[in-house]
């Protein structure tokens, strides 16, 4: 697996707006200890196993409290972009996400661009071309109908039948050629 981007990225990874939980994603190699730079516990994350959750605070720079928090940590190379990555589930208010962002910025961690986490997820092989396009699908589907197609090809279905076809197409093409030679 190979990490194409080195820079760590983060972002509100739940839709604007008030609710009971936001959640930001930061995803890349300094990700856990960026994070772990602002969050106070019991318990440093640079030493947690994977998928594991953790309570805590993150910290303004001042020593102030920005929130309490739930941090989910997923090592490399079982995480979504196949790189470091981190969870902070946070209560839902606005003010709060833009403060622990402005805060991971500080720690060297850039806003991530539209699309990006799935992006890094294709480019570190996570997922095929196909997955990465069923994503959006996914997020936009209105109906039971296209919400199972796209699921569908999320889950590799339509990837598996591309791949069985070629397997078919190189096999019959090899045939072919080795009936030319004999035919000559």
């Amino acid at each position: 697996m190979i990490n194409i981007n080195e820079d760590t990225i983060a972002a509100i990874a739940t839709p604007l707006g008030v609710g009971a939980i936001s959640v930001i994603r930061v995803s890349g190699s300094e990700s856990i200890s960026a994070v772990n730079k602002a969050f106070k516990s019991k318990r440093s994350l640079l030493g947690v196993e994977s998928h594991t959750i953790h309570y805590g605070k993150i910290i303004a720079e001042d020593g102030s409290i920005i929130d309490d928090v739930l941090i989910s940590v997923f090592r490399s190379p079982n995480s979504y972009t196949g790189e470091e990555s981190v969870e902070i589930s946070t209560h839902g208010n606005q003010l709060i996400c833009n403060r622990i962002l402005e805060r991971l910025v500080k720690e060297n961690v850039r806003l991530a661009e539209p699309g990006e986490f799935t992006k890094r997820a294709f480019l570190n092989g996570k997922i095929d071309l196909s997955q990465a396009e069923a994503v959006i699908d996914v997020i936009n589907s209105r109906t039971n109908a296209s919400l199972k197609g796209a699921r569908n090809q999320l889950d590799g279905l339509l990837s598996r039948k591309i791949d069985s076809l070629r397997q078919k197409l190189l096999n019959s093409s090899s045939l072919i050629e080795l009936e030319l030679d004999f035919a000559e």
